[in-house]
């Protein structure tokens, strides 16, 4: 329209090739999988006023005197939902084959790059753990898979909001599977028919349904069965349930 009204004559095409010479250099760029998985990486999902976005949460496990740094411009529900996804993962450190010292002997840095963006919320929750539990354990967590959901001291995943514009950006940004809280499930009617017919989404109640679905276990997991009274409380692994399993609408 600009160049009609600057006297421009004859057809005007609009293809990709010529968008940035109409409209300027791209301004965003959506993030690409990564080409493998990697140690201490875990791909979270979340909502802003402008629309789903992808989420990297990077932890770095150190030997040091068991400090804890947050780092990324976090609110203070982000943070407190860092320090239940550390409380579990040290209730599970036998079954996960972890030093049961490390919060003693070993500084856990955890960082959400984009630190000019402030963040909050407690929907990252698995997400942190999954990034904890791979800078301990050296097992690189499935390129292809984003998650959302808050977790509590006793491994459950409690629902969260703004699935649909969650759900919009992992499709965006390449991923292929999406775990959610079992509690949005009835949400994934609103979800947008595209987003349903590409992504496959998994349902989970608690972190057991979880690291099978992120992490190659036999990498993560002793295989031994637990002593009487270890445990004691917890919530027992067990496969994700078979409805929710490669779900796909």
């Amino acid at each position: 329209a600009f160049r009609k009204a600057d006297g421009e004559k004859g057809a005007l095409k609009v293809t990709l090739l010529n968008l940035p010479e109409l409209l300027g250099p791209r301004k965003f760029k959506a993030e690409r999988l990564d080409k493998q998985g990697e140690v201490g990486v875990a791909n979270g999902l979340a909502w802003t006023s402008v629309g789903g976005e992808c989420l990297k949460i990077e932890v770095a496990a150190l030997p040091g005197s068991g400090k804890i740094e947050l780092t990324g411009s976090l609110g203070d529900v982000m943070k407190e939902s860092a320090k239940a996804a550390m409380t579990y993962i040290r209730s599970r450190a036998s079954l996960f084959a972890i030093d049961p010292d490390f919060y003693k002997n070993t500084d856990i840095h955890i960082h959400v790059p984009e630190g000019a963006v402030p963040k909050d919320g407690p929907s990252a929750g698995i997400t942190m753990a999954t990034a904890i539990l791979s800078a301990l354990t050296g097992a690189p967590v499935a390129r292809d898979v984003a998650m959302t959901g808050e977790i509590t001291l006793r491994g459950r995943v409690l629902p969260i909001g703004g699935l649909r514009e969650k759900t919009m950006a992992a499709l965006k940004n390449g991923y292929k599977r999406v775990l959610i809280p079992a509690d949005n499930e009835p949400d994934l009617a609103e979800i947008d028919q595209t987003v349903r017919a590409e992504l496959e989404f998994f349902p989970v109640e608690s972190y057991d349904q979880v690291y099978p679905l992120v992490f190659d276990a036999k990498r993560i997991l002793r295989g031994h069965k637990p002593a009487r009274g270890e445990n004691e409380g917890m919530l027992t692994p067990e496969e994700p349930k078979k409805s929710a399993a490669g779900l796909r609408q």
